[in-house]
């Protein structure tokens, strides 16, 4: 990214590299760009002026060259159980979503990759809102910067996971430069096992991100054969399930060590039947994955119900005699329109 004269970028859509290049262009030290980083992403300090150990000259030009602030905060919501939403404004007055979910080992920030979302997954409340555009890398990180500053977690950010507003691999160049940022021991410094990026299955993208950058995958599945999943995720008309699996399996270094995680949403009658769960196994049978199933969060204008508690249990007793290894969900944020599968924009007073 060439940094024209005259013409104001947001420090946060720029590469480190890139910043070592503004500076050894006007003459600086690249090791510059390191101290730049250092302030903004894990001091949280966004004012030039306020970076002591640069020169005072530098920061003016900084001042003037770049913005650092790319959203702002509209409303944020705190759950019953520690969960916080965000609703933030961006500086052409969209808002979007972020959400931080504390835990007892960990602290997981959950952000957004698109202003609404254009695959309309039935269950899904952000579908719903239809799409409006895809954000920058600053729109993304920003999540970051603000959730860690406006909430009160003493713990610091460990997770990441692009399971907010919208589909990751659909913008996913400017996921995959803040992944980047995340990863980079300069910046963030998020280990790689801590970052997860979800797709409801766009496949030409999906080996281009696990090339790219060393992240785990995450796939909306919600049904194992296609008559199914036509219904539930539109996206599987355009890319079927064998086509998605056979893409899958070509991922570099899959193993249980590194296995796929599979997203499957357990809807009343819908997908939770025996049937569904013997499908299920014989689908992921050889497969090295870790399989979520969530019971549908329910929101309004949806019809959808949350199985009962014995229909659940069967279903998860299936899969564990079927050699799955398979987690039970818990949902989080749901008072306040938080968890998976919720996230439209609900104002909470």
């Amino acid at each position: 990214m060439a940094l024209q004269k005259g013409f104001t970028v947001n420090y946060k859509n720029m590469t480190l590299r890139e910043m070592q290049d503004y500076f050894l262009s006007n003459s600086l030290p690249k090791f510059r760009a390191e101290q730049v980083a250092a302030w903004v992403y894990q001091k949280n300090v966004e004012d030039p002026m306020m970076m002591s150990n640069i020169d005072i000259n530098l920061r003016k030009k900084m001042k003037k060259d770049f913005e650092f602030q790319s959203l702002r905060v509209e409303e944020l919501s705190y759950s019953e159980d520690g969960t916080v939403k965000g609703i933030l404004k961006t500086k052409d007055n969209n808002l979007l979503e972020s959400v931080l979910i504390p835990e007892s080992d960990r602290l997981t920030l959950c952000v957004s990759s698109q202003i609404g979302c254009s695959l309309k997954c039935s269950f899904c409340a952000t579908g719903k809102m239809g799409f409006t555009r895809n954000l920058d890398t600053s729109e993304i990180i920003d999540q970051f910067c603000i959730m860690k500053r406006y909430t009160h977690h003493e713990a610091s950010i460990t997770n990441v996971v692009f399971m907010g507003m919208g589909e990751p691999l659909l913008n996913l160049e400017a996921v995959i430069r803040a992944v980047e940022l995340f990863l980079s021991p300069k910046a963030f410094n998020i280990p790689a096992k801590r970052i997860t990026v979800s797709t409801a299955g766009v496949v030409p993208k999906i080996l281009q991100l696990c090339k790219s950058v060393p992240v785990n995958l995450a796939v909306s599945l919600h049904a194992a054969k296609d008559d199914l999943r036509n219904k539930l995720v539109p996206l599987n008309r355009k890319f079927p399930i064998a086509k998605l699996f056979e893409t899958l399996k070509e991922i570099p270094n899959l193993s249980k060590r590194h296995p796929v995680f599979f997203e499957y949403t357990l809807l009343s009658g819908i997908n939770d039947s025996k049937h569904d769960a013997r499908n299920l196994v014989a689908l992921l049978k050889g497969v090295p994955s870790k399989l979520n199933i969530i019971p549908v969060n329910q929101h309004s204008g949806s019809n959808f119900k949350t199985p009962e508690a014995n229909v659940i249990d069967t279903f998860m007793g299936i899969l564990a005699s079927g050699g799955l290894v398979t987690t039970l969900r818990k949902s989080r944020g749901s008072d306040i329109g938080a968890a998976c599968g919720q996230l439209a924009l609900r104002r909470v007073f």
